[in-house]
This record gives C-alpha cells, structure tokens and sequence, in this order.
C-alpha cells in the first residue's frame, strides 16, 4: 500500500484531519483532536504507526515480523507498520481502522474501563450500567472477556449470540493449542498408544489416514515469518499440520492419498523450497521420510526426516530437498560410532588423511566416480588427455594404495571419504 493509498483512505474516514507537526517528515492523522495515525514520510522503509488494544497488538507483533512495538511513542498501544509489500490492503486499512477507532471512542473507553473493572469482580453474569448492557464471556468456569453492547432487548439478544459464538472461537483456539501440543508430543514419541487414539478422537483428527513428515531447516530469526507461510501453503482442511520443532527447524505433517505417494511428497517438497525462496525470500533445506499408514507411527517419519536433514548436510550439501529413501550409504554412515571411524580410517590409510588430498585429485575421483570408472568419459568430461588421467591416477595409487579403477578399491575410497566428511561434522557439533 502507498502512502498516497493511506492518505486517501483516512480522508475517507469521517472528521478525520491531517497534519505535519514537525516539519516534512512525519504525517499524523486525527479526528477531533485524538490523532490515530502516524506515517513516516521519508523513513528508510515506508511505514505507519497505529494505535491497537494491548492484546491485539501483542498478537500481531507476534504473528509478523514487519510489525513492532513503537518505542518512540508508546509500545503499550503504539505499533510500526512497514507496510511496503508486506501486507494487501484490506489488511492495512483494517489496522488503521481499529486505531480510527479507538481514536473515536477514546473518552468513552476509559470510562468504561472503570465498569469493566467493577463487573469483573462482581459475581453477575450481566449488567446494566450507564446505558450499556455488560456480559460475561467464560471459558469453561472462569471469566475471561466482558462484552458490552446496548441495552435494548435486541441488542441484549445479539449481545448473547456473540458470547455464544465467542466462547465456540474460544474452545476451537484451544483445540487448536492443543493440536499443536498433540502432534508435538506425538513426534517426540512422548504418548502413550491409547493416549493417541483418546486424544485424536478428542481432537477430531483421523488415525488410519496416510502420512509423512517433512523438515524444514530454516535461518534464525525467520521461524515466525515462514511459519505463517507454511500455514498458507497447508491447510488444516486438508489434514495437514504445520508446527516447531526449534527457533530453526519447522514440521509439516502432510496427509497424502495413498502409501506410494512419493512423487507426490517430492513435488511438495520441492514446490515449498521454491516458494520459501521466491515468495517467502528464505532459504530453507526440507527432508522428509517415509509415508506412514497411521497416526501412531508419525513419529517414526519426523525421525527419519530428522536423520535426512543431517545427513543431506554432510553428504549431499548441494541438495536443497532430501528423501530419507534416497540416503543410500550416507546413512549407513551416519549411525557409526566416532571410534569405529577413526579406525577404519586408521587401517585403511594409517596417518595419510584423505581429505588432505588437492582439489584437482578429490574432483578427478568424484568424475570418474560418477561416470562409473569410465576413463574415456571421465576425460571427456574433465577436459583433460586420456593418458593425463591415466596419470593422475597411479599417482593417487602411490599415495593411499587404492587403485579407483579397481570397483573394490574405488567403493573403499569412497566410503572413506565420507567418513571423513563425517568424522569432520562431527567434530563441528562439539560431539
């Protein structure tokens, strides 16, 4: 939204008046006298400051990143709106017009605030006082908000029917609180198999429905942002999940159509790292493991997914998407003992490290790998003369005592070298 946009829309809103106080840069917006909107005109990055209820600024701080509290007027009620391609505009001119608002009703609220007070103390359900009609809203036994509405028969009707409907909302958050508790416990294997059944049934969520899990590995400081755009992407109406593991890793319980819904899950996967980069601007790296049949078993794909994150770091680096089907013999790999590797390392090679071999050789023995043991392609592909091939590699011969064109020899080498890779992640984690 421009800032010409948000001009014409708060001189859209009645007995709204416009100034600039202090000079060119700031830009306020008031109606009789209570001003409700600051725009900052030549900030670094466009943006408004409203003012909203605690509660709901609170929530909306917490839910994007583009919004903070303004420290420089008020962080109680006062919030920053970088409102450059952020937000659509309907959302925009929401937010001011709750802060028109507030603005407007500003001497009455404070004068009910003293009501309020004093009903919720009190043990009525609902009041009468100065004109207003004051309902109770609960939560289960406990009173938790206070409507106010008029005191016609009406009114007092409607009044109900929104504390009926606010206390649905209120149950269906908790559900929803709750979910995310379930499915957290669930994938940390933290439930009992008939605590699973009671509570999903409790929580209306299906057992036998095929499921997998992808991981998402995302920059610190982004979790909230990309949690809000992975929920865009997945829908709860479409049996899916999205919850946190940690400030940098991401859950998605995707319900799919049948068992061998692979190509299914890979095109997801890729589909959500494209969009995370594009749309979203965050880089992401996404694993996922096998599809399970049941609820009961979710957590044997999180952790499988798990395992696939980690390895597809040291093995695969180069691949944004992992499949646990897909880890071959990193996984293997991935599950040895240190010890055990230092000695492989130790009998294979004695003191020569095979990571301290040169760029040039380790890209010569990962081509001729790669095409098999092919010394013509391999030289074709390297640019470089058969017998220079040849040459370079007798020479890596002399110096570990494997010969690549041999298949034993060249399997040998290249377990080898990604115990290495594995040996030095290790050391990275502090293990």
């Amino acid at each position: 939204m421009s800032i010409q946009e948000i001009q014409d829309y708060c001189q859209s809103l009645p007995n709204t008046e416009k100034a600039m106080p202090c000079g060119e840069n700031l830009l306020v917006f008031h109606m009789e006298g209570n001003i409700y909107l600051y725009v900052w005109l030549k900030a670094p990055i466009p943006s408004i400051t409203v003012k909203l209820l605690p509660e709901r600024g609170k929530e909306l701080r917490e839910r994007y990143n583009a919004i903070s509290p303004a420290y420089h007027i008020c962080e109680k009620h006062w919030n920053d709106i970088f409102i450059e391609g952020t937000f659509p505009n309907d959302m925009i001119e929401e937010w001011i017009k709750e802060s028109y608002d507030l603005a407007k009703n500003s001497d009455r609220f404070e004068q009910n605030v003293e009501f309020v007070t004093e009903f919720a103390a009190s043990p009525a359900g609902s009041q009468v006082l100065q004109g207003c009609q004051y309902l109770k809203i609960y939560d289960e036994e406990d009173p938790v908000y206070v409507l106010l509405c008029g005191d016609s028969s009406e009114e007092y009707m409607i009044g109900k029917i929104a504390v009926s409907n606010i206390q649905n909302l209120i149950t269906a958050y908790k559900e929803r609180f709750d979910r995310n508790n379930f499915f957290q416990n669930l994938i940390l294997d933290n439930l009992l198999l008939v605590d699973i059944y009671n509570r999903a049934k409790k929580l209306h969520i299906e057992i036998q429905k095929p499921r997998v899990v992808l991981l998402l590995e995302i920059p610190a400081g982004k979790e909230n942002y990309a949690m809000e755009f992975l929920k865009s992407m997945f829908s709860a109406q479409s049996g899916d999940y999205v919850t946190a593991v940690d400030e940098n890793t991401l859950i998605v319980i995707k319900q799919v159509e049948a068992k061998d819904s692979y190509a299914e899950v890979a095109e997801v996967a890729e589909t959500t790292v494209a969009m995370m980069n594009t749309e979203a601007m965050i880089n992401v790296r996404v694993a996922y493991g096998t599809i399970v049949e049941e609820l009961k078993d979710v957590s044997k794909s999180y952790k499988e997914a798990k395992m696939a994150l980690d390895v597809g770091k040291i093995f695969y680096a180069e691949k944004t998407v992992t499949a646990y089907s897909t880890l071959g013999i990193g996984r293997l790999i991935y599950q040895l003992p240190i010890n055990l590797c230092e000695m492989f390392i130790e009998e294979i090679f004695g003191g020569k490290v095979p990571e301290e071999l040169d760029e040039e050789t380790l890209t010569t023995i990962n081509t001729f790998l790669e095409n098999n043991l092919n010394v013509s392609e391999t030289s074709r592909q390297l640019y470089v003369h058969r017998n220079t091939l040849l040459y370079r590699l007798e020479k890596l011969e002399k110096y570990t005592g494997l010969d690549i064109r041999i298949f034993d020899d060249a399997l040998t080498l290249k377990i080898a070298l990604m115990v290495v890779r594995y040996m030095r992640y290790l050391e990275s984690m502090d293990y």
